[in-house]
This record gives C-alpha cells, structure tokens and sequence, in this order.
C-alpha cells in the first residue's frame, strides 16, 4: 500500500523521477495521473451501485444562503451607519446638478 501511494505521489509530482517495481528510482519522465469519476464499472466488470442522491439538495442550500446572505447585508449596513455616524466615511454632496 506504502509502495502504491509513494508511486502515486511520484507521478502526480510530475518530476522525472519513477518508481520501477524493483524499489529503485529511475531516470524516465513520470506519467500523469488524471482522476476519472464517470467510470460506472470496475476493472473486473462489475456494475458500480448508484450515487446517493441528497434528498432536499436545493432546499438545503438555500435554506443556508438565504439567511446568512441576509445576516451579511444586514451587517454590513450597520457598520455603515456606524462609519458615517462617527463620520469616519462620510459621502460627499455631490452639486452636479447644474
């Protein structure tokens, strides 16, 4: 397993260096590994079991970004009204009416 994971790390490095079975280091450029999750087999042919589907998926994202995106912009406009009210940031009156 140990030997596995080094080649592995070896390889996705992208040095020249690789692992031969042997143990030893070799002089050769390494292979890349590219990870593929659309695979629906495994090498020996059987039929891989269907993902878990997370029931309420959408409802549960928003339910979590609807309230914290309510609690950022409610802060953020108190600290607003804080910087203008100790006139730290204060907006100019701008007269380009003319």
């Amino acid at each position: 397993m140990a030997a596995a994971a080094g080649r592995l790390l070896v390889a996705a490095t992208g040095s020249w260096v690789r692992v031969v079975p042997s143990g030893g280091l070799h002089k050769a450029p390494a292979l890349t590994l590219v990870p593929s999750h659309s695979l629906t087999v495994t090498r020996s042919g059987a039929i891989l079991p269907k993902p878990i589907k997370m029931p309420f998926g959408l409802l549960r994202v928003f339910s979590v970004v609807i309230p914290f995106l309510y609690l950022g912009t409610q802060i953020s406009k108190n600290f607003a009204a804080l910087l203008e009210e100790h006139d730290i940031f204060v907006p100019e009156d701008d007269d380009d009416d003319d």
